[in-house]
């Protein structure tokens, strides 16, 4: 028997080091070639990582959270041969478990008799007597006689108060005069059963995709001061443009939603502005703008935030953004995207669909200079000069990078999608 050690694989995006984040096996386990036993998380995307030999694991190298370094011993499997450990002893009890033996039970060490003359002191030592914590109020059945001394009782009738609706913390539930005092200070108790405050802190180790998401957040916001526009859209001509579309042809096209006609709005205002399609490299001072238009779609899963790109916008029709976008959403929340899929964009969209609130404040994508957030659509009343007519109303949030991008330009920009959403006829006449 030998012992075949995985190393990390390099995962061809010139990292020095990735985070685990997961073991899909455990010591002991039998693994085939080809099974997944690990995943880790890079800058861009979860991996998994198979094992490359048919055997038992008898050693893994690190815990969840652990950052690793690309070559860096992964696991270890027994495997039929020598392996690619030559000289290594294959023996179990050669091996050194992630998890300690379990330790036999000893037996607890009685205490030492007390030393002549020493003095016993009843309220202190391991084996004095726990104090008794203070009773709750106990809650007395309807129509019980409530318990109370005779003083008690008198106070009460002098003062008028009904003991039925006192809640007693003597024992047996007894009045006591404390209680009849809090009673005469802030009244009777509510009816219904006595809630105790949550004392319980829980602590959750944040690793994987939720500490990738918090890190490039942080990065974002503090490298990047954010300028946020808002402008209300009127949707009322693209709404019905679309249910026309679908009604005609979703059941062989897919079906359309709002966001491929933001997506080619982008792909034109951009075009007049490319500084707003670019990556601004802050330590280099180089503002490096996009001939192509790759726009990231924020999408929530179960594990968080990923961006996956649709790529070239300004070379798709309508249909074909859709679908592109409904293949890359799909494959996102099925933790099915690949890493080309989740780089590479110019500037994103995020939109919280219905969840969606008047207006938000989106958090650029670092190193992109603009991100377009989308708010629910509403129907409101809209004046049209002459009296109040219902329109299906819309507010974008747009973030800038106000180290490149002047308020002036923003607003250009973003007066621009507003006329290519509110005419949506114009996506479809170019020159």
């Amino acid at each position: 028997m030998g012992e075949f050690t995985i190393k990390l694989p390099d995962v061809g995006e010139g990292i020095a080091e990735a985070e685990l984040t997961a073991w899909h096996v455990k010591v002991g386990d039998i693994v085939r070639e080809d099974d997944i036993i690990a995943e880790v998380m890079t800058e861009k995307a979860a991996v998994e990582i198979p094992t490359e030999v048919t055997g038992k694991v008898i050693w893994l190298g690190g815990e969840p959270g652990e950052m690793l370094a690309i070559g860096s011993d992964l696991a270890r499997i027994e495997v039929e041969g020598e392996g690619n450990r030559p000289g290594a002893q294959a023996a179990a009890g050669a091996k050194t478990p992630r998890e300690p033996p379990e330790q036999p039970a000893t037996k607890a060490p009685e205490p030492a008799p007390p030393e002549p003359g020493a003095k016993s002191d009843p309220d202190a030592g391991p084996d004095a007597a726990p104090r008794p914590l203070p009773r709750p109020a106990a809650r007395r059945r309807e129509g019980e006689r409530p318990l109370a001394a005779p003083s008690v009782r008198r106070r009460a009738r002098d003062a008028g108060a009904d003991l039925r609706q006192v809640m007693g913390s003597g024992p047996a539930g007894r009045i006591t005069h404390d209680d009849l005092s809090a009673f005469l200070e802030h009244g009777p108790s509510h009816d219904g059963p006595t809630r105790q405050p949550d004392m319980s802190v829980s602590e959750e180790r944040i690793i994987g995709l939720r500490k990738r998401i918090a890190e490039r957040m942080a990065l974002s916001k503090s490298r990047i001061p954010h300028i946020t526009i808002v402008e209300e859209i009127d949707m009322t001509d693209v709404e019905t443009l679309r249910a026309r579309l679908n009604a005609d042809h979703s059941g062989t096209r897919g079906k359309l939603t709002v966001l491929p006609f933001l997506m080619l709005a982008i792909a034109d205002a951009v075009a007049e502005q490319p500084a707003i399609n670019a990556h601004f490299d802050d330590e280099a001072g180089i503002l490096r703008k996009s001939g192509g238009v790759h726009v990231g779609i924020a999408t929530q899963t179960g594990g968080g935030l990923v961006v996956p790109v649709v790529r070239h916008v300004e070379a798709l029709t309508l249909w074909e953004a859709g679908a592109e976008l409904a293949r890359l959403a799909q494959s996102a929340r099925e933790s099915r995207a690949g890493r080309d899929e989740l780089k590479g964009s110019t500037i994103t969209i995020t939109s919280l669909g219905p969840m969606g609130a008047i207006a938000t404040t989106p958090i650029i994508n670092y190193p992109e200079v603009a991100i377009v957030g989308v708010n629910k659509m509403q129907m409101r009343p809209v004046w049209d000069g002459s009296g109040f007519v219902p329109r299906r109303m819309m507010n974008i949030s747009s973030a800038f990078d106000h180290r490149v991008i002047d308020g002036w330009d923003a607003a250009v920009f973003v007066q621009k999608l507003k006329t290519l959403l509110e005419t949506p006829a114009l996506l479809f006449v170019k020159g």
